[in-house]
């Protein structure tokens, strides 16, 4: 897989996930520096959305799209995971009024990065992605956005929250 950032290659460290895979556990903090893992969402289908970082143009609109989206959909947490420091986190989150979904961050230990394949080993980074994951704990879609400054499939990847249900 060739990802871009800014037009230039850059490599991702960890294996690429395809649809049917078993969703890695992970381990990242929320914004009270609790620690959270893909098993604290157990019994709902969780919408990923991976950016690199929650303050910048794209990052922010994906965000705050998914937040809006994340009250009319039944059964679906949806993730943000960045690597942004937890009180950037909150503070953007209080900022924009996000209250639909939760922002998590890999900076500690950038453990979902690699076990999901989207740490830019250059910047350490997250490369713009989304996941969901089934209440199986199977990966129903998956996209890599190719520029990591472009925006992901929005509506393809909400289509795949309602059909995991």
């Amino acid at each position: 897989m060739m990802v871009t950032f800014g037009g230039k290659p850059v490599n991702l460290l960890g294996n690429e996930l395809k649809v049917g895979d078993e969703a890695p556990d992970f381990k990242v903090i929320n914004n009270d520096l609790e620690e959270k893992t893909l098993a604290d969402y157990h019994g709902k289908i969780r919408l990923i959305s991976v950016v690199p970082s929650i303050d910048t143009g794209v990052c922010s609109i994906q965000t705050n799209r998914f937040n809006e989206e994340a009250k009319k959909l039944e059964n679906v947490q949806v993730l943000t995971i960045s690597m942004d420091l937890p009180f950037a986190q909150k503070r953007w989150k209080e900022v924009n009024h996000v209250e639909s979904l939760e922002l998590l961050s890999d900076h500690r230990n950038a453990d979902f990065g690699e076990k999901y394949g989207v740490l830019i080993k250059e910047l350490r980074l997250l490369a713009r992605s989304i996941f969901i994951v089934d209440t199986n704990n199977k990966i129903t879609y998956v996209e890599y956005v190719n520029e990591v400054t472009e925006h992901p499939d929005y509506d393809k990847a909400l289509e795949a929250a309602k059909q995991a249900q």
